[in-house]
């Protein structure tokens, strides 16, 4: 809820090819990038979990920095109804930009929204239960299945078409007739697949979309015993009730987040939660995973 000396507030990053979808931007977010080594410039996307001061009161100077690194293309935000009114509220200290923002507002209780750009890559929100509407999100990056260049070569010997074939468009073959991306590629391999979730309570939806992630990223107000009934009131988490999640959903990690200010030492109160789901950690500011596609044994 609030920065500490050696806690910023709670912000994602999600980075894949060159491309940057940033979730919630409270204050000093731009800063913990900067500590990153990370540039605010390639952010194509900036999704909003809800419109309390700790998720979005960093955007104004992010977008100024934005700006002051020449940044032309357009920054599409998605979040819950009311975003353009807010944001444009916020934009008072901010009025003029070198690029355009799209608006995308959230309506029911779950949505995925189209990425030209990224036709492999899927971005899902989904209704959680807080005190005022939040969403949680979720990311899947396809992987197609492995290109038959053996059977290609039997029907398209051409091999500058072979590559519009792997992006799944269909080719004329060397008979003349017409020759489909599903007859030179394999099925569809194990993606990628990340779900991020704050501000709420235990609830079905967020099952639903963590099932089987690589990461799920949850919040963990609450790690001390005796904590539940202020959970409860507040419309925020334990480290049980995440580790819980993580376990119904058959999630391969859990990270906690959304520290209380009176939690100083997280990793002090892991064991109740590991005790529930092993694999949980409580990272500190900065923490880095990159993902990678499963190897098949089956080729």
């Amino acid at each position: 809820m609030m920065p500490l000396p050696k806690r910023s507030l709670t912000s994602l990053l999600v980075r894949y090819n060159g491309r940057c979808i940033l979730v919630d931007c409270g204050e000093a977010t731009q800063i913990a990038l900067r500590r990153a080594e990370w540039s605010p410039k390639p952010i194509d996307v900036m999704c909003f979990t809800h419109y309390h001061a700790d998720h979005i009161s960093g955007l104004p100077g992010m977008l100024l920095t934005m700006g002051n690194a020449d940044r032309t293309e357009d920054l599409l935000m998605v979040g819950p109804k009311g975003l353009e009114r807010v944001v444009t509220a916020l934009r008072t200290i901010a009025p003029e930009l070198p690029f355009a923002i799209r608006f995308h507002e959230l309506k029911g209780a779950e949505e995925t929204i189209a990425l030209p750009d990224m036709p492999e890559f899927s971005l899902s929100a989904f209704k959680v239960n807080h005190n005022i509407v939040c969403y949680g999100y979720d990311f899947r990056l396809a992987r197609a299945g492995k290109f038959d260049a053996l059977k290609a070569e039997t029907l398209v010997s051409d091999k500058r078409k072979w590559g519009r074939l792997q992006k799944g468009e269909s080719v004329t073959g060397d008979d003349g007739s017409l020759v489909t991306s599903d007859m030179v590629m394999g099925k569809a391999r194990q993606g990628l697949h990340v779900t991020y979730t704050t501000d709420t309570r235990p609830c079905d939806s967020i099952v639903k979309y963590a099932q089987g992630a690589d990461l799920f990223i949850c919040e963990g107000m609450y790690g001390e015993p005796g904590m539940e009934e202020k959970a409860v009131s507040h419309k925020h988490m334990t480290f049980t009730e995440a580790a819980r999640l993580a376990k119904q959903a058959h999630v391969k990690e859990l990270w906690l987040t959304h520290y209380s200010p009176s939690l100083i030492r997280p990793q002090d109160y892991l064991d109740t939660a590991r005790a529930i789901f092993e694999n949980t950690v409580a990272p500190r500011d900065g923490r880095v995973k990159e993902l990678k596609f499963a190897e098949e044994s089956d080729g």
